[in-house]
């Protein structure tokens, strides 16, 4: 998670989805340079109301993303003295304060807290996934490990192909536990044991298994992979963004709160959004179809069908015969 690691990330454009292909080298190591880019990318998409999913994937032939640069993980480790947890997590909340702005980067560089302001950076980016209304794909074109992984843990779908590629947290492996948010996205995702017990083993899931406990959507031959995650990204990207962004903000974020201030944050959501344009012009839709078929449009299936092709209830505009 350095300069060391560099890296690129690459733009295409297929209608309302951006798909950003991922160069990490070599070895397709995920760093600082990569992290930074996508998080301009991931604002870039939430402000253009063009764009409604996102598309991740790799561009080396049998990796979706490595894993952060061993590299920087262990000058970093060996340049921060050991900490308790309760130390550390006082460190990364003045990590955090000292980044504020960015203003103060030459300064902070040369201190010890460098290691946590960026991987607080790095947190932020996908928090900035989870409360994006973007949808994110991951179209996992190979393995995914570590820091890898839990950019895929961080999208909101994951596709991945079927062959003998590997998706997991291997970091006990190495003596330290995730960092990039693996121990809390995957067990949100596959449930608090299983999580443990992989996260504890460091053993990866085969495409089969990853699938079986949750932690994919979907498993395909490797020619239908971009198929797949552009069906996908646009599927679910046809709903409303600002109802996107305000359901993901409601699991992702009150989902991890006690259930009082989880119902708090989704009743937030639900008014902040009443009074939208689009809300109200397809309750004002609903309300003139109940009018004309004389029935509530989604206990009609013809045009509950119709409103999950499309993203939103069809208006009616006449009774339809029965």
């Amino acid at each position: 998670m350095s300069d060391h690691s560099g890296g690129t990330l690459t733009v295409d454009r297929c209608g309302p989805v951006m798909v950003v292909t991922i160069d990490g080298g070599e070895h397709q190591l995920f760093g600082l340079e990569l992290a930074n880019q996508l998080d301009v990318l991931v604002e870039r998409a939430d402000a253009d109301p063009s764009i409604h999913a996102m598309i991740l994937t790799g561009n080396h032939p049998t990796r979706f993303a490595s894993h952060a640069d061993v590299f920087w993980l262990q000058s970093e480790g060996a340049a921060t003295p050991k900490l308790s947890p309760t130390v550390a997590s006082a460190l990364m909340r003045t990590a955090r304060h000292a980044d504020r702005g960015r203003l103060l980067e030459g300064v902070v560089s040369r201190t010890p807290i460098w290691g946590a302001v960026q991987l607080d950076r790095l947190h932020a980016t996908f928090l900035k996934m989870n409360s994006s209304g973007v949808v994110v794909v991951a179209a996992l074109n190979g393995s995914a490990l570590g820091l890898g992984a839990e950019l895929a843990w961080a999208c909101d779908l994951r596709v991945m192909v079927d062959d003998d590629s590997v998706i997991g947290q291997p970091e006990v492996l190495l003596g330290f536990p995730p960092g990039g948010g693996g121990t809390q996205r995957l067990a949100r995702l596959i449930g608090q044991h299983r999580a443990l017990t992989a996260i504890m083993e460091g053993k990866p899931f085969t495409p089969a298994t990853a699938l079986e406990v949750g932690a994919v959507d979907a498993v395909v031959p490797r020619e239908q992979l971009m198929d797949k995650a552009l069906e996908l990204a646009q599927h679910f990207g046809a709903r409303s963004k600002e109802a996107i962004g305000a359901i993901k903000r409601s699991v992702y974020l009150g989902g991890s709160m006690p259930i009082e201030d989880g119902l708090a944050k989704e009743n937030a959501e639900f008014i902040s959004l009443m009074p939208s344009a689009r809300a109200q012009e397809l309750m004002l839709d609903y309300m003139a179809s109940t009018e004309a078929l004389g029935e509530l449009p989604l206990y009609d299936s013809e045009v509950y069908a119709q409103a999950l092709a499309a993203g939103y209830v069809p208006k009616q505009r006449a009774e339809r015969d029965r």
